[in-house]
């Protein structure tokens, strides 16, 4: 039986953007609905938490300190020490129905990040995107036409990108180029109407394994690099949302999940560990 542990009871609304520090052996995370990113410390337990102005997509760290993330209105630098935030872009600012989501950078330093669309009780409209933010701060749209951006990875050589849109059940894969950061050759990798769900937050190990957590059914699921189901492993709690390895020989698996406004179940919105038996990898981060 796995091993899966809940280390902070966080009871995050919408827990998501897992990323560990690999120099101060920290993982950072944000619940987005809760407008707050989060600092924790696996081993002492301490958890810094720091308010957001705005609902908050993902997180990345910078080569040059601090943080590079995107709130609802697009892509910021965020310095954790003074608590400022400072706009780079947005790219959809006459999109007021969407807001960002799911992201990281890729192992170039490119950092990535795509928009979801937020606007109950409409249905959804497939007008969001992914977009890539360089080192010059240029930003590019590179895939649109999305309901929900998820599942962000990239293989460990770099020549394979993955993406999900989590209103369209699919994980793509994508053919990509690290010199350029271009992208080509969409293909369905995983199509999640077979093991049930939808793809939600994602992370590739040190084997180039693809490992998804998939809200409402309580999984995270391994899957080779042919899309091929190797592995799943059912949480204590319904809602998982994100997952990326961490811990001193990057062998643990933290997972957010969470409670979505309504859930009271025990240890919704907590934040797990899973000793999985395997190893993950760091990425770098933002040059710019």
């Amino acid at each position: 039986m796995d091993d899966v542990v809940c280390i902070l009871d966080a009871k995050a609304e919408l827990g998501e953007g897992t990323l560990w520090d690999p120099v101060d052996r920290v993982l950072w995370w944000v619940d987005i609905w809760g407008r707050a990113i989060h600092r924790t410390d696996p081993v002492t337990g301490r958890d810094t938490v720091f308010p957001t102005p705005h609902d908050v997509g993902c997180v990345g760290l910078r080569e040059r300190g601090g943080l590079v993330v995107t709130l609802a209105d697009g892509f910021y630098f965020f310095d954790p020490a003074t608590g400022r935030f400072d706009h780079i872009v947005d790219p959809e600012a006459d999109k007021p129905a969407t807001r960002f989501n799911d992201g990281k950078t890729d192992r170039q330093g490119r950092f990535w990040s795509g928009t979801v669309f937020e606007a109950p009780p409409r249905p959804t409209e497939f007008i969001g995107a992914l977009y890539r933010l360089d080192p010059d701060l240029s930003c590019h749209r590179m895939v649109e036409g999305i309901g929900s951006s998820n599942g962000l990875a990239f293989s460990p050589d770099s020549r394979t990108m993955y993406f999900a849109d989590s209103q369209g059940g699919f994980v793509w894969a994508f053919d990509f180029d690290p010199a350029s950061g271009d992208i080509d050759n969409r293909r369905v990798f995983v199509d999640f109407r077979d093991v049930g769900g939808c793809a939600d937050g994602a992370t590739v190990d040190a084997e180039g394994c693809y490992w998804s957590t998939l809200p409402e059914s309580g999984k995270v699921c391994r899957f080779d690099p042919a899309g091929r189901l190797m592995r799943t492993i059912m949480l204590p709690t319904s809602i998982p949302t994100c997952c990326e390895f961490g811990g001193a020989d990057l062998d643990i698996l933290y997972v957010t999940t969470a409670r979505l406004r309504k859930l009271e179940a025990p240890l919704a919105g907590g934040l797990f560990a899973i000793h999985a038996g395997v190893t993950g990898l760091t990425l770098p981060p933002f040059r710019g």
